[in-house]
């Protein structure tokens, strides 16, 4: 550990359990990086992981985004190219781009989209886009019809971000920068509670969430009371 995580260790307690907005000023004022550091929600979830049922994937808009710039890669065909792209689409997925991710490992984007025509293309390199959580998927809102390629990449680039459990039942969740006010950092977190609140699977029993903590890239983390 550096000087300045251990100092951050002095300004709190470990093992005590925060309100949020306490929580979340103690994160803010710990990330003092040379960089702008990213505020992220950790959550524990009571879900089995193993079953199909008890899998957690939404998506959320967050109110003042993520305050990172999102390069997104449409896979759409010749016919909305003009329109995905002036609606903001970085890269258009053509045939060209598939064979540079496929045999460059080439992955220069933060968001992949489609319609579905174009998913069996798309399908070529899933194996490559699905371990790195790129993968458009109809339940993410990343495949879509034609029509609604703007709006999908409008939102995306506007601060909607995707998130699912990983196979330990954890899910993270990017809620904004350390220079984002409190305020932001506040409507942004409650959006992810929201969400995630409205996300419990049906068959989950027992506690949903277990543990709620926060952080910054460099700091530490900071238990929270859980507000689900």
């Amino acid at each position: 550990m550096g000087k300045r995580y251990k100092d951050a260790l002095k300004n709190f307690d470990r093992q005590k359990y925060y309100p949020m907005e306490e929580a979340l000023k103690l994160v803010k004022s710990n990330a003092k990086a040379k960089f702008d550091e990213t505020i992220e929600a950790h959550f524990r979830l009571g879900i089995d992981p193993r079953h199909s049922d008890q899998q957690v994937r939404t998506t959320v808009m967050l109110p003042h985004g993520t305050g990172k710039s999102v390069r997104i890669l449409a896979f759409v065909d010749e016919q909305h190219e003009a329109a995905a792209l002036e609606a903001g689409a970085d890269i258009i997925g053509t045939d060209e781009i598939i064979n540079q991710i496929r045999n460059d490992g080439w992955l220069e984007f933060d968001a992949a989209i489609a319609t579905p025509p174009m998913m069996r293309k798309v399908g070529q390199i899933a194996r490559i886009l699905g371990p790195r959580g790129l993968m458009p998927n109809p339940k993410a809102g990343t495949v879509a019809p034609p029509d609604d390629i703007p709006r999908v990449i409008n939102e995306l680039k506007a601060g909607r971000v995707e998130f699912r459990n990983d196979r330990t039942g954890n899910v993270h969740v990017p809620v904004g920068k350390a220079s984002f006010s409190h305020e932001q950092l506040t409507d942004n977190l409650q959006a992810v509670v929201d969400t995630l609140r409205a996300a419990k699977p049906e068959s989950q029993k027992g506690v949903y969430v277990h543990r709620m903590t926060l952080t910054s890239t460099m700091g530490p983390g900071v238990r929270v009371e859980s507000a689900i």
